[in-house]
């Protein structure tokens, strides 16, 4: 697919995320510099689409724009047809960072309790249980352990039913599993897949892994840096429900290697 065609599929498709001409750019002691340069992409409700690119290219930054967690220098953002603003004061918009950052005094249900003990959902308001929430990221039995008493892997999982607890309509998350180790980092990908296709709930997942944004995603956006600028929109053309042993398949393996060459010439 060549910049202008990719381009052009990426303005037609409507969607749960919309930019359009998005540009992002900060003043610092070393002059304005610009993260974000005329980005426009829609991404479809429901759809799992990894954000890849070498460091520097703005993914973390394009995750904080649909956040609300930072406003465009140009363009426009809308979230499910509006503001980002008005999706995250709706709870519509979940966020997963790469710390987990869990509250060490709380338990594990007690964490996931937390978005439910403050806002508008304290006093009322549609949201998921806690303790199917635990269960669904594989942690039933654990609801009373501590922070310190999980592994890493296990305090993500915690950090994901935490933000799936609003119900939210699309789940932001910034290299969740970026600390783990690899086989943690494994498991942890065929259980996101589970819960994605348990939830229905579209997922932007920003990644450094080519393998990783291989298995996960129906689509991987691919950004080049300096200032970060959309490349290509690679479709992921891989059945599911996926198991790790489709990464050693011809299919998977080219996939991999145009995703490495697009990274290269970034």
């Amino acid at each position: 697919m060549t910049h202008t065609a990719a381009h052009q599929d990426l303005i037609t498709e409507q969607g749960a995320v919309s930019l359009r001409n998005v540009t992002v750019a900060f003043d610092t002691d070393r002059g304005r510099i610009t993260a974000l340069e005329d980005v426009s992409v829609d991404l479809e409700e429901s759809a799992f689409i990894s954000l890849l690119g070498p460091s520097g290219c703005g993914k973390s930054t394009l995750l904080r724009a649909v956040a609300d967690l930072l406003q465009p220098t140009a363009g426009d953002v809308t979230v499910l047809g509006g503001k980002p603003e008005e999706a995250r004061k709706a709870r519509k918009l979940g966020f997963v960072f790469q710390d987990a950052a869990l509250l060490p005094w709380r338990s594990a249900i007690e964490n996931v309790r937390l978005p439910l003990q403050v806002g508008k959902l304290a006093k009322g308001g549609d949201y998921d249980s806690p303790e199917r929430l635990l269960e669904l990221v594989g942690l039933k039995g654990r609801e009373d352990a501590y922070p310190h008493e999980l592994s890493g892997g296990m305090r993500q999982r915690v950090s994901i039913a935490r933000a799936l607890v609003c119900k939210p309509k699309v789940l932001l998350m910034d290299e969740p599993f970026g600390a783990l180790d690899e086989i943690t980092r494994d498991r942890l990908n065929e259980e996101l897949l589970k819960i994605w296709q348990a939830t229905g709930t579209t997922i932007l997942f920003v990644t450094h892994s080519i393998p990783e944004s291989v298995f996960l995603s129906q689509k991987v956006l691919v950004l080049s840096a300096h200032p970060g600028r959309v490349r290509e929109l690679v479709p992921i053309d891989l059945p599911y429900p996926r198991e790790l042993a489709v990464r050693d398949t011809p299919e998977f393996t080219a996939i991999a290697a145009h995703l490495r060459q697009l990274l290269e010439t970034c």
